[in-house]
C-alpha cells in the first residue's frame, strides 16, 4: 500500500507537470506567469496527498509514503524497526514504478526538458540554499503533522493541513530546491531524468523532520507522541499501536 500510494504521487506529478509546463500542453501557452504555474501544480498535489491520506489503502498503511516520515516516527518509537525497513523499501520501489509508468505512458512528453520526469534539483541559488529550503520545508511539514495529529479536536485533518502545506511548499518553494521534502520522491525521477545533486535530497529532508521530532520531545514530551498514522480516526487495523503497546 506504501508502495502503490507514493507510485500514484508519482504519477499524478508527471500527470500535473505535462499538463502545465509542457510547450504543447493545455497550460503552459495559456498562463505566463511561472507562480500561477506551480500553483496549479501545487494544488494537484496537494489535493492528490489528501486523498492519499484518506483512502482505504492511505487508513490502513498511515499514509507516510515518504522514508523521512516514517524514519521519523521510527525515531519516536512508533514504528517498528523491520515495519521500517520495509516501508521505506515499498516507498523507494513505488516511486519508481510511478514514474516508469509515466515514462511509459507519456513517452516524449514527460520526457521532455520542459516536464524532465518531474525531478527535483537545486534551483538558481544553488546546492547550499536549496539544502537549507529542503530542511526547513521537512522541518515545518512534520511539526505541523505532529501539532495536529496529536490535537483531539485537530487529529481528523492531518492530511488536509499536510496536502494545503505542500500545495503551499511546490507554489513557493519550488524555484529553490524543486520542493522534493521525499528522498523517494527524488530517487523515482532520478532514475530517469539523472542525479542532480542526489545526495542534498537523501540527507536534508530526514534531517529536518527528525529535528522537528527532537523539537517536539523537549517541548511536549513523548507520552505526546500518538499514532504514526496520519489519519487514525478510522476502524482499520493499525500496526503501529499494536507495537507501542507491546514495547511501552
Amino acid at each position: 500500500m506504501e508502495g502503490a500510494e507514493l507510485g500514484l504521487f508519482m504519477l499524478a506529478a508527471c500527470v500535473a507537470v505535462v499538463l502545465v509546463e509542457h510547450p504543447r500542453g493545455p497550460l503552459a501557452g495559456a498562463i505566463a506567469s511561472p507562480l500561477a504555474r506551480r500553483a496549479l501544480v501545487g494544488a494537484a498535489m496537494g489535493l492528490t496527498a489528501v486523498a492519499l491520506v484518506y483512502s482505504p489503502w492511505g487508513k490502513r498503511s498511515g499514509a507516510h509514503f515518504n522514508p523521512s516520515v516514517t524514519v521519523t516516527f521510527f525515531r519516536l518509537g512508533r514504528v517498528a524497526p523491520w515495519d521500517a525497513v520495509f516501508y521505506v523499501g515499498a516507498q523507494c520501489a513505488g516511486a519508481v514504478l510511478g514514474v516508469a509508468l509515466a515514462a511509459l505512458a507519456l513517452r516524449e512528453l514527460v520526457a521532455d526538458p520542459a516536464v524532465d520526469y518531474a525531478a527535483t534539483r537545486p534551483g538558481a541559488r544553488g546546492v547550499g540554499a536549496a539544502f537549507a529550503a529542503e530542511a526547513a520545508i521537512s522541518f515545518g511539514l512534520m511539526t505541523l503533522v505532529l501539532w495536529v495529529s496529536n490535537t483531539p479536536r485537530l487529529a481528523r485533518f492531518t492530511g488536509v493541513a499536510a496536502g494545503a502545506l505542500v500545495a503551499c511548499y511546490i507554489t513557493v518553494e519550488a524555484p529553490l530546491s524543486g520542493m522534493s521534502m521525499n528522498p523517494a520522491r527524488t530517487l523515482g525521477s532520478a532514475l530517469f531524468a539523472g542525479p542532480h545533486a542526489l545526495w542534498l535530497y537523501l540527507t536534508a529532508p530526514p534531517l529536518g523532520m527528525l529535528l522537528a521530532a527532537e523539537v517536539h520531545l523537549r517541548r511536549r514530551g513523548a507520552p505526546t507522541v500518538g499514532c504514526a498514522k496520519l489519519h487514525h480516526d478510522n476502524p482499520t487495523r493499525c500496526i503501529f499501536c499494536a507495537y507501542h503497546r507491546r514495547s511501552a
